[in-house]
């Protein structure tokens, strides 16, 4: 017999966390390992449980916990985290998938769907809405890019230099490394950062180069 799937559940609705707790412990092959509200240490409760699989409504929560998918007692494991009554918005969807999350589930999707997301991520496998099939698609696309296209320069209003910078960005170089690649000065490059973040929106580096690619799989 196969050994049943440990699954922790993390919501402050405390309805859909009963609804979801209820599926779980009336399916054989799932193992209701821990459930409760999010916390500051829900992170640390999740990985001393021993569970496979999260379940947690909080998209916020994944993107501010930190490596939320490793266990640092045992590195062969990885926690498998499955987001569930979400919002229909891709923006959204894109950013849990560069967290790790492998399971994506609608807030109007059936119940049903919980428990098959979770079956399937355990399987090495994901799952999302069949309408987010081709967001990932064009994610790809527009990841092998080496620049971003036209329709993103004109969107974010970057110009074609401030273009070139993007995808040195987004590989982590550092101003005096992307002066020297451009030949420029770093004072230069750190200017046209300037601008970029500004144009942009964005906080950080790589916000910048995230803002970038979204922009061209949204489009």
């Amino acid at each position: 017999m196969a050994p049943r799937i440990g699954v922790f559940v993390l919501s402050n609705n405390r309805l859909l966390r009963e609804s979801i707790e209820g599926m779980v412990r009336k399916k054989p092959d799932l193992d209701l390992k821990g459930a409760g509200s999010i916390q500051v240490n829900s992170k640390n409760e999740v990985i001393q449980s021993g569970a496979e699989v999260l379940v947690v409504d909080s998209l916020q929560f994944v993107l501010e916990t930190d490596e939320c998918r490793e266990t640092p007692s045992n590195e062969n494991r990885r926690i498998n985290i499955v987001l569930v009554a979400m919002d229909d918005d891709k923006k959204h969807f894109l950013s849990a998938v560069r967290k790790g999350v492998v399971g994506y589930v609608l807030q109007d999707a059936p119940a049903t769907e919980v428990v098959s997301a979770i079956r399937a991520v355990m399987r090495g496998e994901a799952m999302c809405p069949p309408s987010f099939t081709r967001v990932l698609f064009d994610y790809v696309v527009s990841l092998s890019a080496d620049r971003p296209n036209a329709r993103v320069r004109q969107q974010c209003g970057l110009t074609r230099r401030e273009q070139q910078l993007i995808p040195l960005i987004g590989r982590g170089m550092t101003n005096k490394e992307i002066a020297m690649q451009l030949s420029l000065s770093q004072e230069t490059v750190k200017n046209h950062v300037h601008r970029i973040l500004r144009k942009v929106g964005a906080e950080n580096r790589l916000a910048v180069f995230e803002a970038c690619q979204t922009e061209a799989a949204m489009h």
